[in-house]
């Protein structure tokens, strides 16, 4: 029960992160922004805040920030309808209700003869069978009733596809923009609590019932010599050890300003390349500083951004073991470990799939917001769009794709967890 509330929480925190992204730079910009959604499918809560409806869905696999003009509008008045306005102090057209009229005896009703709520922001039509033919003016944020719920119409201009080329690749690129930016701040976090690596040749804490601690070393000793060789960094004596399992080794110690002579057998584990390598136990030595905190938020990221890159490039060239793609049973498997080790690891490993849904998403694939991002490209080289009919088919056959390989996966992921 542990583990899944930590997930919904490392996922809400993602997805909530990610949409935000597209959310704010999409107000920046002018858009419309209908709904911003946590999750998917039937709704669990909504409350509108200003012109968008912020809902939380009963599915927690992504979420999605519903943009005026990305897809056909839902509502349409067309000649002929019987539809209910309602008017404000200068007799323009403030709400617009097409279903169950009955249930709204004080609005005015209408037979409509035209609507324009794109361009000239005009309603014409008939009070009467035999009477004249009216026109109002419709407020730009008028609303419409739908579902029990008032929506904004929303004109040209507040559409995704009337916006500049830039605004709307930023309004893209701002989702998986965020997740970066979530990635550096929680390893700033982390290294500011933990400290930051030092590679000076200094222990940092030593383990109990170790070789280091068996031989009375302490943390904070400098490692100056190993067996005669001269050490200039934590690397240095990483190396040395690990090439020298189960070895005796002769260490010259420094420790308030005075030196010793320690010698010691290291112990062994086995490596990731099948090997035995050498061991003292003794973690590598950090130091505290906001500055150096930062700038090892940025490296972390950045580290894990290209092996993100080179994971990727050897699942194309196949020399990516597919066994171990992970789908979300295997994340939920994966997260269980991680919070079983306590509350750092989780940092970590939550700033890594935050810079994992970043990448992912930045993919030139349909349906991704990558995908979308070419898309935008080909239009700036083209010097117009693509038409919106073939666009929306691609990102839905994409769309299928991925779910037909997000089912693959979990089939793998158990597999590979009965197998255990």
């Amino acid at each position: 029960m542990e583990t899944l509330i930590i997930v919904v929480i490392i996922f809400g925190l993602l997805v909530s992160i990610h949409e935000f992204g597209h959310l704010i730079v999409a107000k920046r910009s002018g858009i419309l922004c209908r709904e911003y959604a946590i999750g998917f499918g039937p709704k669990i809560f909504a409350v509108k805040k200003g012109e968008t409806v912020y809902t939380l869905r009963l599915l927690p696999i992504g979420g999605y920030v519903r943009m005026a003009g990305e897809d056909p509008e839902t509502f349409e008045v067309k000649p002929g309808q019987s539809i209910g306005v309602y008017l404000d102090r200068r007799g323009h057209v403030s709400r617009i209700v097409s279903d169950h009229l009955e249930k709204h005896p004080d609005a005015r009703f209408i037979t409509v003869e035209r609507c324009d709520l794109d361009e000239k922001l005009i309603l014409s039509g008939y009070e009467q069978e035999d009477g004249p033919l009216v026109s109002y003016t419709v407020n730009r944020d008028a609303t419409y009733l739908a579902d029990n719920q008032d929506f904004q119409i929303a004109p040209r201009d507040r559409q995704f596809a009337s916006k500049p080329l830039l605004a709307r690749f930023l309004t893209i690129f701002a989702g998986p923009l965020m997740n970066l930016i979530l990635a550096v701040v929680i390893f700033i976090i982390y290294f500011s609590i933990q400290g930051v690596p030092s590679n000076e040749p200094v222990l940092g804490k030593v383990i109990n019932g170790y070789p280091a601690e068996k031989s009375g070393l302490v943390a904070g000793d400098r490692i100056v010599q190993i067996d005669g060789h001269r050490t200039m960094n934590w690397q240095g004596i990483v190396n040395y050890v690990s090439d020298h399992p189960k070895e005796n080794i002769h260490l010259t110690v420094e420790r308030n300003g005075r030196q010793k002579q320690v010698s010691l057998i290291t112990g062994q584990r086995k490596g990731e390349n099948g090997k035995f390598e050498g061991v003292i136990g003794v973690y590598q030595p950090t130091r505290h500083s906001f500055i150096a905190s930062v700038g090892a938020g940025f490296s972390q990221t950045y580290y894990w951004v290209k092996m993100e890159l080179v994971g990727l490039k050897m699942l194309v060239t196949g020399g990516f073991d597919l066994n171990k793609l992970a789908g979300p049973v295997g994340i939920y498997h994966a997260t269980g470990e991680v919070v079983a080790q306590g509350l750092f690891f989780v940092l970590n490993w939550t700033a890594f799939l935050s810079v994992n849904l970043a990448v992912i998403n930045l993919l030139p694939l349909p349906a991704l917001d990558g995908g979308r991002l070419l898309f935008l490209i080909l239009e700036a080289l083209r010097g117009k769009p693509v038409e919106p009919q073939k666009e929306a088919l691609v990102h839905f056959i994409g769309f299928a794709f991925l779910m037909l390989l997000m089912l693959l996966v979990t089939w793998n992921d158990l597999q590979n967890l009965f197998s255990r």
